[in-house]
């Protein structure tokens, strides 16, 4: 294969794994005329369009799909490759794809960049950010960041983070105005701020546990959101009940007193945050160092 050949190759797959000329571009470390230039390039090569696009998108054409499926795992072995062979000579380089919820990049991840990267400077984190459930594998992600720990075949987990108490809260304002629930069966009087799971569609029907007993309730209110900081905001304006899987972004107004724990006792534990990633026999060295680091086990390098 020629080296142009490769190049338009790589270019090829790295657009459809973003889904995005220009993020494809800032990977490559091109412009978005000259990753064009050379898509055009390929597809000419080929005799045949390879990437529908349209000002809003971008995604593999029928062609493009079944190119994209044959060489995609021949571009993750030739990385992964190079990153064993680093790591043998010590090194520790290449990208790392991480596919993660939210409150995770928030919580695990955001805090600990700058002593991975001061660790590990050849390693190019390529973090993606999304609530919904993904395929890692069919993405070509490293790993995934998920709540539990309910993982399909061929994946190895590692906990991040404890089990953690959801909390139902409402602003004091509310509570004033509608009076507080004491058990779930009196939510059907209140205004529920609801979650849509990005799974399906859904909307979340509320779960509660106490001595034994489970109750669901099918939460009605003026709000349904898929976005936890649309719910928590409007909690604050005393729209309604809100409950809460991300405890992060309620703890500080439950401290100044901004909203109202309820229900308490009734409240179910969630499993914590989970990385998951395929089972190779060779784990990259580098995504072995970025659990380390997710773990604070390498807390004996510089903090930051």
């Amino acid at each position: 294969m020629r080296g142009s050949e490769f190049t338009e190759l790589k270019a090829f797959v790295a657009v459809v794994e973003r889904a995005s000329f220009a993020r494809a571009a800032e990977h490559l470390g091109l412009s978005p005329s000259a990753l064009s230039q050379t898509i055009r390039l390929l597809e000419s090569r080929l005799g045949t369009r390879l990437l529908n696009r349209t000002t809003r998108s971008v995604a593999p054409s029928a062609a493009g799909q079944q190119l994209y499926a044959r060489i995609a795992p021949l571009f993750s072995d030739m990385a992964e490759a190079v990153a064993q062979a680093s790591a043998t000579a010590g090194k520790t380089g290449g990208t790392l794809r991480i596919n993660t919820l939210g409150m995770a990049a928030r919580q695990v991840i955001a805090p600990r960049l700058g002593r991975f990267h001061r660790a590990h400077p050849d390693v190019a984190l390529d973090i993606v950010v999304t609530d919904g459930l993904n395929d890692i594998v069919a993405g070509r992600f490293d790993a995934g960041i998920r709540v539990g720990a309910r993982l399909e075949k061929d994946m190895i987990a590692v906990r991040l983070t404890p089990d953690v108490r959801m909390v139902a809260v409402a602003s004091p304002d509310y509570l004033a105005r509608r009076g507080t629930p004491q058990s779930p069966a009196d939510l059907h009087r209140h205004a529920c701020i609801n979650w849509r799971l990005q799974a399906d569609g859904r909307a979340y029907r509320w779960e509660f546990e106490r001595k034994g007993q489970r109750i669901e309730a099918e939460a009605q209110g003026p709000l349904v959101t898929n976005d936890a900081d649309t719910g928590v905001a409007a909690a604050l304006q005393g729209l309604g009940i809100a409950y809460a899987f991300d405890r992060e972004r309620v703890d500080a107004h439950l401290a100044q007193g901004q909203l109202v724990r309820i229900l308490a006792d009734w409240a179910i534990i969630r499993p914590g945050l989970f990385l998951y990633h395929p089972s190779r026999r060779h784990c990259p060295a580098a995504l072995r160092a970025f659990i380390d680091c997710m773990l604070d086990k390498d807390l004996d390098l510089p903090t930051g």
